[in-house]
């Protein structure tokens, strides 16, 4: 983009580009109509702050839309949040649901200043993606994980760029460029394979990061046979059942009814990594849908034992808080209080043997505690 071809195109003649890299996370393909691009544009990627700012101090001619040619239009690839806020000023009657209230009804003077908005025209795509690129991968306008990953695979893809390059040119590491690019190879594959689609999640927008940061653990990796991300391949999994599995757990199935076990990625993601190194995990997380269970199930036996000890401490002192004022002398509760005292004795005894045999000692002592 060393030369500039800068021209003031017709409102009517700018189309929104339907392979822009946020939107292809709402699983839209080229049918998709206007109307509804206005409406996800409107609805999460606040286009009512460019309203605000057309109405009060009109279009900034320093700030060229860039677009490619399509017939007689023109593709907007870079600003469809601002062609967005101007089809709404300048068709009102159609998109006066998403104009803010707190503003008047736009006046004639104001969608008649919209009319020809300046246009930067390139040949192709390739022409520009270095630009849009750094503004919007680690420039001011950054875009999420999924749009990087999206714009990053059509570069690499389709204009033939080296990921190394692309890093360069937007100032990120090659690695982390690589791994964006890997986690999108692994959703179209898995699409590519019928072991997933994206329009079958049960959320709103698929969390790309969920995938990113868990393809990142040994454990998963290994489940699904995921390539080393240097590789570059376009096919990086090996185990397409698996990896089925693993997207559904990440962004649950609404047609198998199954529901997202990642809440959180801290913890979620690592408790999935242990459940999907043990076969017995994995068959409850499949036969519940609980990643808590499942995950309790894939620790070893010291350490659920371990961890059963430190929750009935936990419990019996939240009860000594209570035992003042919340015990009012009924002998139900006291039978209860004598089962588990009964069933702490039963517990020490059996550990004090084991303590004894492990050391060799025997001494006659009270309770260790802590």
């Amino acid at each position: 983009m060393a030369e500039y071809n800068i021209r003031d195109i017709n409102i009517a003649k700018l189309e929104f580009d339907k392979k822009n890299p946020r939107l292809v996370e709402f699983g839209f393909d080229n049918n998709i109509k206007e109307e509804k691009l206005v409406e996800v544009l409107c609805r999460v990627m606040a286009v009512e702050e460019i309203i605000l700012s057309l109405h009060h101090s009109g279009y900034f001619k320093n700030d060229p839309l860039i677009a490619i040619p399509d017939g007689d239009n023109f593709i907007v690839i870079e600003g469809n949040r601002r062609l967005a806020a101007i089809k709404v000023i300048t068709e009102y009657s159609k998109y006066s649901k998403y104009y803010p209230k707190t503003l008047p009804k736009p006046s004639p003077e104001l969608i008649e200043s919209l009319q020809l908005i300046p246009v930067v025209i390139e040949n192709t795509r390739e022409a520009a993606w270095q630009f849009i690129g750094f503004k919007h991968v680690n420039g001011a306008a950054k875009w999420n994980s999924y749009a990087k990953a999206e714009y990053i695979a059509q570069v690499h893809n389709d204009f033939g760029v080296s990921l190394a390059d692309i890093g360069l040119q937007i100032g990120d590491t090659n690695k982390t460029v690589q791994r964006l690019y890997q986690a999108l190879m692994v959703i179209e594959q898995a699409e590519n394979e019928k072991v997933f689609d994206k329009g079958d999640i049960t959320g709103s927008r698929l969390y790309f990061s969920h995938l990113t940061t868990g393809l990142q653990y040994d454990g998963i990796k290994e489940y699904i046979g995921l390539k080393e991300a240097e590789a570059e391949s376009k096919t990086p999994v090996t185990n397409t059942r698996e990896l089925g599995e693993v997207l559904s757990w990440m962004f649950g199935s609404k047609k198998n009814e199954i529901r997202s076990v990642i809440v959180s990625q801290n913890p979620d993601l690592r408790n999935l990594d242990s459940v999907v190194k043990s076969p017995q995990a994995i068959s409850a997380l499949k036969a519940t849908n609980d990643l808590n269970v499942a995950y309790e199930i894939s620790q070893p036996d010291e350490y659920k034992f371990a961890e059963s000890l430190n929750e009935a401490k936990r419990a019996l002192y939240k009860s000594l808080q209570y035992s003042v004022t919340g015990y009012d002398g009924e002998e139900s509760g006291l039978r209860v209080a004598g089962s588990i005292a009964n069933m702490a004795d039963e517990l020490y005894r059996g550990m004090e043997k084991k303590n004894i045999s492990k050391s060799g000692k025997f001494e006659k002592k009270s309770r260790l505690t802590e």
